[in-house]
């Protein structure tokens, strides 16, 4: 029988995004065995025995370690690299937010323990649509954040007597199509009610693509008008930044970057990994908004990366995970037929790239389909 392991999140204190009872129970109804940590969902308010009234025969088991220990695994963020060797063992398909264009170490440590990989973010349909994500909550977290930032550092840019508030967005996907819609309602729409009665200046949107950004002249234009600058983009190559850090120069000294991008800095990769935005902190759940002055400014940021321009700052790794149940309810809806497919078909190992448009999504998020190793989708 297959069986599918259900981990806890093991990451930052604010983390809190663990898989429901009703994606659980769909799993065991596809004929899987399932296994959870002790401990799943308790930082949402659920016990063992949520999961155990939801889920026939479940098996919660004491460890970490025993969780991973299944055919089919699955956690919704990657544990760190470093951890792979001691929780994922050979044939084991692990179904997570991998970024795999972005992580070659995942890449290449998958590979080395023969592991299969499903790509949460990689699952898309044959027109490249993504079939799991939360692209509205990265918007309208990311934004809101941003006007929180900008209240909180610069109050006066809000008084009615100032000029229309410009946002500039990079980037035309559905993240950035999602931030523009945010960023005219301040983030929030009760904030846009309670900001429109006192009277704060309307924000104007503009979206800018990849000539701009590519001349200094025409980014530097429009940055010095800038109030909020969105990296909503989606590099074709993970090694190449799109602003230097001088260039943040011409960004009004109150700005506000807002990183919803957030691919980390990974020097020793190949190809090494860069920051979008060259010179910018990586968040978390635990600290998303950063003061140019804020003592952890540099945690994130490699020592040889230029950081001498800073501008206030929002970035967090989980934008989605600032609301976590509704997160989960969201996620868990959109996985549903792909998990109980890995089951019918026995885990990564048998998924083939020319079946059923379910079938192909999930061949198109392992490592075959990024060219990063052949062991997957053999039963083509």
């Amino acid at each position: 029988m297959i069986t599918v392991g259900f981990p806890r999140t093991h990451k930052e204190a604010s983390e809190r995004r663990d898989f429901l009872p009703p994606l659980l129970a769909s799993v065991a109804r596809s004929g899987a065995r399932v296994v959870i940590e002790t401990g799943l969902g308790r930082a949402l308010g659920l016990s063992d025995d949520d999961y155990r009234a939801a889920v026939p025969n479940l098996a919660v088991v004491p460890s970490r370690a025993a969780a991973w220990a299944q055919s089919i695994v699955v956690v919704l963020r990657s544990p760190e690299v470093d951890e792979y060797d001691a929780l994922i063992k050979p044939g084991t398909t692990v179904v997570s937010m991998l970024h795999l264009p972005t992580r070659p170490r995942r890449v290449a440590r998958l590979n080395a323990l023969q592991a299969f990989a499903v790509s949460l973010d990689g699952i898309a349909d044959d027109e490249g649509t993504r079939l799991v994500e939360n692209m509205r909550a990265v918007g309208w977290n990311g934004l809101e954040a941003a006007f929180t930032a900008l209240e909180r550092f610069n109050p006066q840019r809000l008084v009615p007597t100032a000029r229309t508030l410009q946002v500039t967005v990079m980037g035309a996907g559905q993240v950035g199509k999602h931030a523009a819609e945010a960023a005219i309602k301040y983030g929030s729409r009760d904030r846009w009610a309670e900001w429109s009665q006192r009277m704060v200046p309307p924000v104007a949107a503009t979206i800018i693509g990849r000539r701009i950004v590519a001349s200094p002249a025409l980014l530097d234009e429009q940055l010095r008008g800038t109030d909020v600058l969105v990296d909503a983009t989606q590099r074709d190559r993970s090694d190449e930044r799109l602003i230097a850090n001088a260039a943040l120069g011409g960004l009004p000294p109150h700005a506000v970057i807002c990183d919803l991008n957030v691919d980390p800095y990974v020097p020793s990769g190949t190809p090494p990994t860069v920051r979008g935005i060259e010179g910018i902190p990586m968040g978390t759940l635990d600290q998303f908004i950063f003061a140019p002055d804020d003592e952890h400014w540099g945690d994130t940021i490699p020592r040889a990366v230029p950081q001498d321009v800073r501008r206030a700052v929002v970035s967090c790794y989980s934008w989605p995970g600032i609301r976590p149940r509704e997160c989960m309810e969201h996620y868990g809806r959109q996985l549903e037929p792909f998990l109980k497919r890995l089951v019918e078909r026995g885990g990564g190992a048998r998924l083939p790239s020319g079946g059923d448009v379910i079938d192909r999504a999930l061949w198109r998020a392992g490592l075959e389909a990024i060219g990063g190793s052949t062991q997957q989708g053999r039963t083509a």
